[in-house]
């Protein structure tokens, strides 16, 4: 079979390479081209465009950078055409991939959806369009298959794939020793985007005097020198770690974390948490104008409740965050979080997410030959 993927982040790419590496496993003659990144291109076949070239965060970023996003898209469409795809595999990045799905449905490439979008946030009345675009939509999020069925859509959940990356984890058992971190670890997780470290990190490492007895350690993302992350850095008991987040969250007792995706590993490996937010101005007003739902993180909307605390915008503040720290490092909010974290697991599943994802496009594309 010829698969056509894209992925337009540095999620999607990993997720991506996991889903090539289980094609593989079921299709001998699996061939691939798409748009994705390193990880991708370590599984083989053809990268046409790398992600690094294509993800703008916030509602400003995508204004000022629409004409590299048309060229993008208008790309991509071509490629497909050229390389004619038994099935077209969209990962997440919805904004661009809506447009790609639209544009393969009318020229009879079939599309599977993997990582769907998440329009249970805003402008829920997508789905009747996605409905019409994506022949095969698969779910990383328990209660989408739900949302999805309110709207008359038949989807699969087939777990998610931080499951199996979580699974696939050794821990170093040095890894306390190689850093020196004899105290408690605070683990910071300012996210991986220069706009979250800037606006986060300050907020984060505000906190650090109020806590002598515990370490705390940043983890840094790769696309960043120590020198940058350096000049944020004002006390002692700081340490960075680069490409060691599961790591790092094997060993702390507890964590602030920038709203995405790290919110639910952080709770996926029992570490208590308090979740920060902090977005530009315009983008913050359109979104609470526009996004439909009660919470931010991944945690709480799984859960459809308030298990982890979440600072947005002026609540990210010095004080509250050293109020919520305290309270879940000891005492009964910690032990009510971590029984909580209990119930989101047996919520999550198990891991195999890539590999059931390949087995229901196989199946659906034998189903589309035996017709």
């Amino acid at each position: 079979m010829r698969y056509y993927i894209v992925a337009g982040e540095a999620s999607g790419d990993l997720h991506g390479a996991n889903l090539m590496k289980a094609l593989k496993a079921e299709d001998s003659n699996a061939e691939f081209r798409y748009y994705g990144g390193n990880k991708m291109l370590a599984e083989g076949g053809v990268l046409d465009k790398h992600y690094a070239e294509m993800a703008f965060m916030g509602f400003t970023e995508v204004l000022l950078n629409l004409r590299t996003i048309f060229k993008n898209l208008k790309a991509c469409k071509a490629a497909i055409l050229a390389y004619k795809p038994d099935v077209l595999i969209l990962i997440d990045f919805p904004g661009f991939n809506l447009k790609i799905a639209e544009f393969a449905k009318a020229n009879d490439i079939k599309v599977c959806y993997y990582i769907s979008p998440k329009v249970w946030a805003w402008n829920q009345k997508r789905v009747l369009k996605i409905k019409r675009i994506v022949d095969k939509l698969f779910c990383i999020l328990p209660f989408e298959v739900d949302f999805y069925k309110s709207w008359g859509m038949e989807v699969d959940y087939v777990g998610n794939p931080l499951l199996d990356e979580i699974a696939q984890f050794t821990p170093d058992s040095e890894f306390r020793k190689k850093y020196q971190l004899e105290k408690d670890v605070i683990a910071l997780l300012p996210g991986s985007r220069k706009q979250e470290i800037e606006r986060l990190l300050p907020d984060m490492l505000s906190v650090t005097q109020s806590f002598p007895d515990c370490h705390f350690v940043v983890a840094a993302a790769p696309s960043f020198d120590e020198t940058y992350y350096r000049q944020f850095i004002k006390t002692d008991n700081v340490t960075l770690v680069f490409a060691q987040t599961y790591n790092l969250l094997h060993v702390a007792k507890a964590a602030i974390v920038a709203s995405g995706t790290a919110t639910l590993e952080t709770a996926l490996f029992h570490v208590p948490q308090v979740v920060v937010y902090r977005g530009g101005a315009i983008s913050v007003a359109i979104a609470r104008a526009l996004v439909k739902i009660r919470f931010i993180s991944l945690v709480n909307l799984i859960m459809d409740r308030a298990v982890v605390t979440e600072l947005i915008q002026n609540d990210c503040n010095t004080t509250n965050i050293t109020r919520v720290l305290k309270g879940i490092l000891n005492g009964a909010e910690r032990a009510q979080m971590l029984s909580d974290y209990n119930e989101l697991s047996a919520k999550m599943g198990t891991a195999g997410a890539s590999g059931r994802t390949a087995k229901l496009i196989l199946n659906y594309l034998a189903t589309l030959s035996n017709k």
